[in-house]
């Protein structure tokens, strides 16, 4: 794969995107404000992917040798350049959407996400919890974002269920890639959670998190926000968090935590297609 295709994590990308078509398949609508907010979070979170990888050369080093950065597939200063073009483009899409429907909600949006991801990758990350907090809150920012560029009151108060639920998750997953990380990031002088007070008490917080979003899951049922086949195909992301959950339970392993962050990732993966086709049925 091309490394400047690489960097950008495009699955991850894709995934951030997704979070503003499954608010316009809520909507059952579809405009240029909602296609440039597509183009908006894609941007923004292969910016942050990109910056991320900048500044953690040397714990990449350790952890992730393969990555187009440290691999000296792509130069320091190319990706610096590269992320702070990614960061313009998002911006520029956040001034047109707001420039379209005169609400310029989106585009502070878009300013506060610029800040996060570059405050984040450069100082954030080695700050216990604080880190893995910034993570999930843009994460969840993508479904509040599409709510305001649709600027639907019913779809705004939707977006942001959904946007807590998605906050909650990631915070979760970004705890137990802690407990994976933890090797390379000590070699990098990282102030993690795990590094500071071991591996345990983090574990327990991301379960007691994914314990959280499971019982959320059928509150959409319940108040009428999605349909039968949502609490059909939520159940099956449930049994995977709770798989999830089970697994960093019994061991903080390096290993162990890999297959239970994938875990929940494809559980998300599972929710967010719950989230579309129970805005159908």
């Amino acid at each position: 794969m091309n490394p400047y295709i690489e960097i950008l994590r495009p699955g991850n990308a894709v995934m951030g995107a997704i979070t503003i078509i499954l608010i316009a398949l809520i909507d059952r609508s579809i405009s240029i404000p909602l296609v440039l907010a597509m183009l908006a979070v894609f941007f923004e979170t292969a910016a942050g992917n990109v910056i991320n990888d900048y500044f953690d050369y040397n714990i990449d080093l350790v952890n992730k040798p393969e990555r187009p950065i440290p691999s000296g597939r792509i130069s320091l200063k190319a990706g610096r350049n590269y992320a702070y073009l990614l960061f313009l483009l998002g911006t520029i899409c956040g001034f047109l959407i707001s420039s379209l429907t005169n609400n310029w909600i989106p585009f502070l949006i878009v300013i506060i996400a610029d800040i996060i991801l570059y405050l984040y990758a450069y100082k954030l990350k080695t700050t216990p919890l604080i880190g893995n907090l910034a993570v999930g809150f843009m994460t969840g920012f993508g479904f509040v974002f599409g709510g305001f560029t649709i600027n639907n009151p019913t779809i705004v108060t939707t977006s942001i269920f959904l946007g807590f639920f998605a906050f909650v998750m990631t915070t979760a997953r970004e705890i137990i890639k802690d407990i994976e990380d933890v090797e390379g990031d000590k070699k990098d002088g990282a102030r993690t959670l795990p590094i500071l007070i071991g591996k345990k008490t983090p574990a327990i917080l991301a379960i007691i998190l994914i314990i959280i979003d499971c019982i959320l899951c059928p509150l959409l049922y319940y108040y009428h926000i999605f349909g039968i086949l949502y609490l059909i195909v939520i159940a099956i992301a449930v049994i995977l968090f709770i798989y999830s959950a089970v697994l960093i339970f019994k061991s903080q392993e390096e290993a162990v935590a890999h297959k239970s962050s994938k875990y929940l990732k494809i559980g998300m993966l599972i929710a967010f297609l719950a989230f579309a086709l129970g805005s159908f049925l």
